[in-house]
């Protein structure tokens, strides 16, 4: 299945800047550019429009609405079927999804620019203003297809504040502690319903991807044969195919024509199994004769729950198609049901730097990556930070401070469910953060069991200190922290003997708390081997934040106990100076000459 594509035009080249900055960022896919001159010649954008409408996923247009809105008229299906349209100025200050904000994903690309760009995204959708779930929309973010039934009348029925039925059948069900589901009444007895599952019929439907079809064939047997023996076993158990996650077979059919047609028809992954593992999956159709041909007693049953993911379990037992007239080749099938959903590669984890908490602090990219986020993870304070962004589509999972592994393991676990997911740590993520225990166990799974893994920068407190302090790190600098919960201390105090010697900047984080107070004190006395007691020290504490404080100390005169884990310790090196309320470091040593 060919990828749809994001394109970008505007109607004067002055926002040519504009659409590279969102190509490069990786918003749009194409910019439309006119072919041989500096502006579009009649008729000319109008055909490319034409050309790629269908196949496209949405336009980012750059130009007044009106003139848009008459660009792309003559091109106006339905809604069902339209690719999204939004419209920015030339400055990139405003956002407007002006069609297909919902179904086609217009609403959602908006919030994701207007981050990106740190623009307003005008939204007049009535879900938006008066802030209620879109439920013909919020559910691609949590990895589903949007199935069949009456949208249009459901969608009306919410906006008039008739009961809506909401049930839940399949799938991760943390959609239901949303806040923007509090003005939808939830009766069983409604006449309009929406289902999250895997079944087929019941009012209007989203489907978690929560299938794996397993199969095993003959060698060159038939696309058909594959095709009609799907049909029937959905069809049989009522099984919705937009459910359907991918398939899953031995490694050994990773050549068969028929199942790699079957995928890319489809666009559904294609998992290859080894026959060892298969081996190890207990099933209730074994096969004495597959086990002596491919080593493993089953490959549709066992490559179906291996794919499926943990407590999965069969909801279609293994059956054989053979071939009709006009066909060759046999095949099997089976079908699982992960516990509740599982599709590691429609999801993706973002690793978030809030920076120090100030909204203004945050980078474009973490922005944007919140955005498009339906769940965040992380420790409350930090989420409380970024609280004002947060949409009523969108889920908070607040977690203890020390249990990091476990926020890890559970926003990896969502995301290999298909979910978006924002993995949040203060500063940057990168910087003892969130980012690199979260790559650990990213790089634990298996290949074909990873979601997507991207790490959004952000300022750390080494950073904003700096800033607030004047110029102290125009040389050469470190960081060390002094919490011995992941390092032994005398791995720590090894490191600032070396910082001594080598006469670095140093930043030190974490540097006493209630249950570590005397690390700080020990600190001071090794640097103090390597610089004069007269050495600058910046404590910057609570940065970013109404309480932020930055004072000037000497190193000999430190007052430790006004130090916590919200304060940074930044120590100068032997050439460091304060001057008129100011730290700098020179970038070169007495007698240095500098280029």
């Amino acid at each position: 299945m060919t990828p749809r594509l994001i394109w970008g035009f505007s109607l004067s080249a002055k926002a040519l800047p504009l659409l590279r900055r969102l190509l490069d960022s990786g918003e749009i896919d194409r910019i439309a550019t006119p072919p041989e001159s500096d502006h579009w010649q009649s008729g000319e954008l109008s055909h490319l429009l034409s050309s790629e409408w269908d196949r496209s996923k949405a336009f980012v247009a750059v130009g007044a609405c009106g003139a848009i809105t008459r660009l792309i008229a003559p091109l106006l299906g339905t809604k069902q079927d339209d690719p999204a349209v939004v419209v920015l100025d030339e400055q990139g200050r405003y956002v407007i999804p002006l069609l297909g904000g919902h179904g086609a994903g217009g609403e959602a690309l908006a919030r994701s620019l207007a981050g990106r760009l740190q623009a307003e995204a005008v939204l007049t959708g009535s879900s938006n203003s008066q802030e209620r779930l879109a439920l013909d929309a919020f559910g691609q973010a949590w990895g589903w297809t949007r199935g069949e039934g009456h949208w249009d009348g459901l969608m009306k029925a919410a906006h008039r504040g008739e009961p809506v039925a909401l049930q839940h059948h399949h799938g991760n069900p943390r959609w239901q502690e949303l806040q923007g589901l509090t003005p939808i009444q939830q009766e069983s007895s409604s006449q309009e319903q929406l289902h999250v599952g895997v079944n087929r019929g019941g009012g209007c439907s989203w489907h978690p991807p929560s299938l794996w079809l397993g199969m095993g064939c003959e060698r060159n047997t038939s696309l058909s044969l594959l095709e009609r023996s799907l049909q029937t076993a959905l069809k049989e158990h009522n099984l919705a195919p937009e459910a359907i996650a991918g398939i899953a077979t031995a490694d050994r059919k990773a050549d068969e024509p028929a199942l790699l047609a079957l995928a890319a028809q489809h666009g559904w992954p294609l998992r290859c199994i080894p026959a060892e593992q298969l081996a190890g999956v207990v099933v209730p159709n074994p096969s004495a004769v597959v086990e002596a041909e491919l080593g493993t007693a089953s490959v549709a049953e066992a490559a179906a729950l291996l794919a499926a993911g943990p407590q999965s379990s069969l909801r279609v037992e293994k059956r054989i198609e053979r071939a009709a007239a006009g066909e060759q080749g046999a095949a099997t099938l089976a079908i699982s049901a992960a516990k509740t959903q599982w599709a590691p590669q429609r999801g993706t984890l973002h690793l978030i730097g809030s920076g120090p908490g100030q909204l203004d602090l945050l980078t474009p990219d973490a922005r944007a990556a919140l955005a498009q986020s339906c769940i965040w993870v992380g420790y409350g304070l930090y989420l409380d930070l970024l609280e004002p962004l947060r949409r009523p589509d969108q889920l908070r999972s607040d977690g203890q401070l020390t249990l990091e592994r476990e926020r890890c393991r559970e926003a990896l676990d969502l995301a290999c469910q298909g979910l978006s997911v924002a993995l949040v740590s203060s500063g940057d993520s990168g910087i003892y953060g969130m980012a690199g225990l979260a790559l650990e166990q990213w790089m634990a799974l298996d290949e074909a069991e990873r979601p997507g893994f991207q790490v959004h920068p952000g300022l750390s407190a080494l950073q904003v200190a700096a800033a607030r302090a004047g110029a102290p790190l125009m040389h050469d600098f470190c960081t060390i922290s002094l919490s011995d919960r992941l390092t032994p201390w005398e791995v720590i105090e090894r490191r600032l003997k070396a910082a001594a010697q080598g006469d670095f900047v140093v930043a030190l984080y974490n540097p006493r708390s209630q249950g570590r107070h005397w690390q700080l004190e020990r600190a001071q006395e090794l640097l103090l081997q390597g610089r004069p007691e007269t050495t600058p020290v910046v404590l910057a504490r609570q940065l970013g934040r109404p309480e932020e404080a930055v004072t000037f100390h000497t190193l000999g005169a430190l007052p430790i106990a006004e130090v916590d884990m919200l304060t940074l310790v930044l120590v100068g090196n032997s050439t460091s100076r304060v001057e008129g309320g100011r730290m700098v470091t020179p970038r070169g040593y007495p007698g240095a000459e500098l280029n």
